[in-house]
């Protein structure tokens, strides 16, 4: 299976202004490096050399990011410290990279077809960087081995509780194969909790077929004019193409929004080598701290009654 990757990196990042008004929300760092070179890395590591990255005028600090600074190359090897940059130059070997812009904000399912030129008769490998996995094997390549294996797209989703279901794409399943694995009968957008057909909700992965973009053409704007990525799928669905959906082995972290980021961050550094002593030790006195300030509160409640902060 010849396949690229695409990752839509062209939104504003709303939810981080001020920080992103001139940073990319996809270079915030987790630990010690941007957030969207964990996704490339591990696209790098499913076996994908081609990127295809969707920004906007506004990003070009992502391209400069994934390209070689020789200036700083040859400032940190003059002081013995080229080690610092080892991670993204070994990226920057491996993959090759295409910027295409995308000018309007009309959705997911428009970013994707922002890719269409270069594109022949590959498959898509879709990487939605907010989502970050962290696993024995590469989340992508999970999905890509049962692409292969079932001659089929491929969407990753993971059980999230009932009264979440209304932030994500839910699929309806048609036929369950194993613990792991679904065919997927529709696809259902944000969904009312009353409404939704499973709990299996859509997540940041996704193999699919060229034939998604003329899936995506065909389609109408929704509402809030946006096309949707997930009535592509839908429309794959209706033209005859197997749609399977896969639960990824391994932990997510959804660094899209500032508290998820901040989690991501803990967790992260939790399992860093370097830092993950001097972390444990924070959060052991601060959880001390707040037993104490526990404490201290049920001394001052007065008996039989509520003490509200």
């Amino acid at each position: 299976m010849k396949i690229k990757a695409i990752i839509p990196a062209a939104g504003f990042g709303t939810r981080f202004l001020p920080t992103t008004k001139a940073v990319p929300k996809e270079l915030l760092p987790i630990i010690d490096k941007p957030a969207i070179q964990y996704i490339v890395e591990e696209g790098v590591n499913s076996g994908i050399k081609d990127f295809v990255i969707i920004t906007n005028k506004y990003k070009k600090a992502i391209e400069d990011h994934f390209d070689k600074f020789l200036e700083l190359s040859n400032a940190l090897k003059n002081n013995n410290k080229e080690i610092l940059l080892q991670d993204i130059d070994k990226v920057i070997e491996k993959a090759k990279f295409l910027f295409i812009k995308q000018h309007e904000q009309l959705g997911l399912g428009h970013a994707i077809s922002m890719a269409r030129p270069a594109f022949s008769d590959e498959h898509l490998a879709i990487f939605l960087p907010d989502d970050i996995f962290s696993c024995q094997t590469p989340a992508m390549s999970q999905l890509i081995k049962v692409a292969i294996q079932e001659k089929c797209n491929v969407i990753a989703v993971q059980e999230v509780p009932k009264e979440d279901v209304s932030r994500y794409g839910i699929i309806d399943v048609r036929r369950q194969f194993t613990p792991n694995l679904f065919q997927v009968k529709d696809l259902v957008e944000k969904p009312a909790r009353n409404a939704a057909p499973s709990n299996l909700a859509i997540v940041g992965r996704y193999v699919l077929s060229p034939g998604i973009f003329e899936s995506l053409e065909d389609l109408q704007a929704g509402s809030g004019g946006e096309i949707q990525l997930t009535d592509g799928i839908q429309n794959l669905l209706f033209s005859g193409e197997k749609v399977f959906a896969y639960k990824i082995q391994g932990e997510r972290f959804d660094a899209g929004t500032i508290v998820g980021w901040l989690k991501t961050n803990i967790e992260f550094a939790l399992k860093h080598p370097k830092y993950s002593q001097e972390i444990q030790r924070l959060l052991s006195n601060l959880d001390r701290d707040l037993l104490i300030m526990q404490g201290k509160a049920e001394a001052l409640k007065p008996k039989n009654q509520k003490l509200f902060f």
